[in-house]
């Protein structure tokens, strides 16, 4: 294994749209939400230290997630689970780790992954990722890995590429759109020129933060400022000066829509980003009436095309609809039609507006 190669796994999201088997307290990414008996973070740990050092496989989280962190990954090192003080989405984040990674090794490359994907292919998710390692170490480039569609999937972020190869697997990114109409996303299906974004990135530390210097001046300069202190006992308390002044940003708005140096892998390595109840119900096993259904004390009569997840000690009966998403827990019982689970984030709004912070 290459010393020099680092992986950061971003795991601070709330994951709202898994509500409500995601809670604020206790988010997607610590659950088990296909029954395969890892959470998800931890598949995604278990997948990256095949071929990444263990010892330079970082975990980037909102710190009052730590103690779970720690719990689910006992291997990791404890100085690898870093904490942010704020949520102020990804580009805060990786400028963070990149910061941090360049004091300690200047000659690190880095691969960017969400926390909560589903990757069914390991063996080639790794060839995918060393092909992406190593094409950033010839060049100043970055890397996004892209999907291979499937189907015009609203839900996900499209990337346009151009249709000459610059090396074996990798194009150069025309644009970025992010979740397009259905019928945008049937013309980006049919054109053959779009993949869907996987939000995975890889490049080489020095090469980022110079993007952030010139795309993201105000986010470089008050992280340039505090660097010293990273990987000193003044870090927390630098971070506390640093994410006040941070702009809610996402990278891919923030650096990798304006950069001319990004380029793309078409990848098929059974990807989904699990983002939502549908995405689990694609990813279940069916019935013979197309039936998902997690819960050991579930019945369905008469019923098709459902997404039901109980606990295994309640008995539910499902009977008579179809396309519903209905997840019974200790306190709330979602049922929602399944065209609709892009609002779910919405429904949860209203419920904290109507009933405060005590179902979230």
């Amino acid at each position: 294994m290459n010393k020099h190669y680092y992986v950061a796994i971003m795991a601070g999201g709330i994951g709202s749209r898994f509500w409500p088997m995601s809670r604020t307290n206790y988010p997607k990414q610590f659950l088990d939400i296909l029954y395969t008996g890892k959470t998800l973070i931890q598949s995604t740990y278990d997948r990256f230290k095949g071929f990444i050092p263990e010892e330079n496989i970082f975990v980037v989280t909102s710190e009052e997630y730590v103690p779970i962190v720690k719990k689910q990954l006992p291997a990791i090192k404890e100085e690898n689970i870093l904490g942010e003080p704020s949520r102020k989405n990804t580009a805060p984040c990786i400028a963070y780790i990149s910061f941090k990674l360049m004091q300690q090794d200047p000659n690190a490359s880095l691969i960017i992954a969400p926390s909560d994907h589903l990757i069914l292919d390991t063996e080639e998710f790794k060839r995918v990722c060393n092909e992406a390692l190593n094409f950033v170490n010839h060049l100043n480039a970055f890397i996004t890995l892209g999907i291979k569609p499937t189907y015009p999937n609203t839900g996900y972020g499209y990337i346009q590429f151009e249709t000459l190869p610059v090396s074996k697997d990798v194009y150069k990114v025309k644009t970025f759109t992010e979740k397009p109409n259905l019928e945008l996303a049937k013309t980006f299906i049919s054109s053959g020129e779009f993949l869907w974004n996987a939000g995975i990135f890889v490049w080489q530390v020095k090469n980022i933060i110079t993007a952030f210097e010139k795309y993201l001046p105000e986010m470089y300069e008050v992280f340039a400022a505090e660097k010293d202190k990273f990987n000193t006992p003044d870090e927390e308390r630098a971070l506390k000066e640093i994410y006040p002044q941070c702009t809610n940003i996402s990278i891919d708005f923030g650096i990798m829509e304006k950069a001319p140096n990004v380029y793309v892998i078409p990848s098929s390595f059974g990807w989904s980003d699990l983002g939502t109840w549908n995405s689990a119900y694609e990813n279940f096993e069916k019935d013979y009436f197309h039936n998902a259904v997690a819960g050991d004390n579930v019945m369905i009569i008469d019923a098709t095309k459902c997404m039901v997840h109980a606990p295994n000690e309640k008995l539910v009966l499902v009977q008579g609809v179809e396309d519903l998403i209905i997840v019974d827990t200790k306190d709330v019982l979602l049922i929602c039609k399944k065209e609709k689970e892009q609002q779910i984030k919405d429904y949860v709004a209203e419920v904290k507006r109507n009933k405060g912070d005590k179902y979230l």
